[in-house]
């Protein structure tokens, strides 16, 4: 009953959210500070674990290929179909779940301890949407988050097959542009707003609800960053049955 009962107070929380709209010149600074905040800030970790990340698929597959009869170039296509398909939108959403999603709940849950959250209903503006609302706007460039992370893992995964001299440089090309399927981007991006909104959302619903003081800030952080792994794994079982299967 208590999954049940939060389940339908996160929906009625993002009924709130698009009810009541604060002032377009308000909104507009509050959402660049959250892009600047959520987004730009996440470019420097989000970069570092795609470019690693990548490279280490590449040495991975590169060293148990000990059969003679496999080509080299399926060095390149091992590492293209695994960043763009689950590494670089499901992972880095995962990683981001606890940057972004811990960010989120910590600072609307130190705005419901400290009371400002009653003073903004006072002042007669939703808080719903002053807080959460400028998020979700933000999280609409998440995917240029992830296709960076696309570039930076294969270009990671360049360096490691060829300047290691597992692969040779043509071969690596070639391996890159055999069998892609266009629609596998298509299906990693739709999968990428969607992670985007369950970052953007999740979190606020574990801040703005949550009692108490500031050891219950962090206990919900922790919560926030479990249930909102738990909610992006599952949507991504779905969305991989639903459009791959």
């Amino acid at each position: 009953m208590n999954y049940l009962h939060s389940i339908g107070e996160y929906f009625l929380m993002l009924k709130g959210t698009f009810h009541r709209m604060t002032k377009t010149s308000v909104l507009r600074s509050l959402i660049l500070k959250e892009i600047d905040d959520l987004i730009i800030g996440s470019m420097g970790i989000v970069s570092f674990l795609s470019f690693f990340i990548g490279a280490v698929v590449a040495l991975q597959t590169a060293l148990n290929l000990n059969n003679p009869l496999i080509p080299k170039s399926l060095v390149a296509y091992a590492a293209r179909q695994s960043i763009i398909l689950e590494f670089a939108p499901t992972f880095i959403s995962i990683i981001m779940a606890g940057k972004v999603g811990s960010y989120i709940t910590s600072s609307i849950g130190s705005m419901n301890v400290t009371e400002q959250i009653d003073a903004l209903e006072v002042m007669g503006i939703n808080s719903l949407n002053y807080l959460i609302f400028p998020k979700i706007v933000a999280m609409l460039f998440y995917p240029f988050v992830i296709a960076i992370s696309m570039f930076l893992g294969i270009l990671g995964a360049y360096t490691a097959a060829v300047m290691g001299g597992f692969v040779p440089p043509d071969l690596f090309v070639q391996g890159l542009q055999e069998d892609f399927i266009p629609f596998h981007l298509v299906y990693a991006f739709i999968k990428t707003f969607l992670f985007a909104f369950i970052l953007a959302t999740v979190p606020a619903y574990h801040g703005y609800y949550m009692k108490g003081g500031a050891l219950e800030v962090g206990e919900a952080s922790t919560t926030s960053f479990v249930w909102t792994s738990v909610v992006i794994i599952i949507t991504n079982y779905a969305v991989t049955q639903l459009l791959l299967s």
